[in-house]
């Protein structure tokens, strides 16, 4: 493990969009707590792993945009549309922007953003984060006086990429995702994120799929079963999970060993 100074953020950094391609890691907007101010800039830190220590290159480039919190959504092989954030401690960034990644360096584009809803315009606060393919979720604070405590308005924002040639457009889209107007899940319901069909055919023994009272009393000594798919290779004696849906109880849980691993439920 070793240390290094980069001179180019000695001011601090946070909140800040954070692509990578390659060896190259771009950081783009961000806040600086010592100054209270949200800088237009774009940083690349390039990390070479030559014999011994890495070789680390921090170069501040020209182009940036003046940006914290905001979202990124994939839209293609190192393509991105980044929306939402704050340009100012009082005012959200209301634009979406193209980036794309590439041999030369960062390509970025203005691109026409949503038909934003009333909610979305006049709300003091937003954040959310990406659906993976194009897609983000968004979630708005409900307002009113009184608000209503823990009540938000969630919108999923769409992006297309659209091939005419050499001529690429985004376009998109928002739809309420209002919880009021989805159907409630019932207690039997079962999400699975990241599962083949076969494994879900497979991954379970046959003897936990009727419900049984007395497995929830025994929950807080046993602790949690977890279904795995055939194929998982990790010791479930060893592995600690680093990230999950829950803080508490996890109903998902991140398996991993090294930079790989995949998504598994608990009960």
């Amino acid at each position: 493990c070793t240390a290094h100074t980069l001179p180019e953020l000695t001011d601090g950094q946070s909140f800040h969009v954070a692509l990578a391609r390659e060896e190259c890691v771009y950081f783009l907007g961000g806040h600086i707590l010592s100054s209270d101010c949200r800088p237009t800039r774009l940083i690349r830190l390039r990390v070479e792993l030559l014999l011994g220590s890495p070789v680390l290159t921090c170069t501040v480039l020209h182009e940036g945009l003046s940006i914290t919190s905001a979202i990124v959504a994939p839209i293609g092989y190192h393509e991105y549309i980044v929306f939402g954030g704050y340009q100012s401690e009082t005012q959200k960034r209301m634009e979406c922007t193209y980036i794309g990644l590439d041999d030369v360096g960062v390509h970025m584009e203005p691109r026409e953003p949503p038909q934003w809803t009333s909610e979305v315009t006049h709300s003091r606060t937003w954040f959310g984060g990406s659906l993976g393919k194009g897609s983000a979720l968004i979630a708005i604070p409900s307002e009113g006086n009184p608000a209503p405590p823990d009540a938000y308005h969630f919108y999923q924002v769409s992006f297309q990429k659209e091939q005419d040639g050499e001529a690429s457009t985004q376009g998109c889209s928002q739809e309420s995702t209002d919880f009021e107007d989805s159907a409630p899940l019932e207690d039997s319901e079962e999400l699975y994120f990241g599962r083949e069909p076969h494994e879900l055919e497979y991954s379970s023994d046959g003897e936990g799929d009727t419900y049984n009272e007395e497995d929830e009393e025994d929950e807080s000594q046993t602790g949690y079963w977890i279904k795995c798919c055939l194929t998982c290779q990790v010791d479930p004696n060893t592995w600690d999970p680093y990230y999950s849906t829950e803080l508490t109880r996890p109903a998902m849980i991140f398996r991993s060993r090294g930079e790989g691993g995949h998504w598994v439920h608990a009960q």
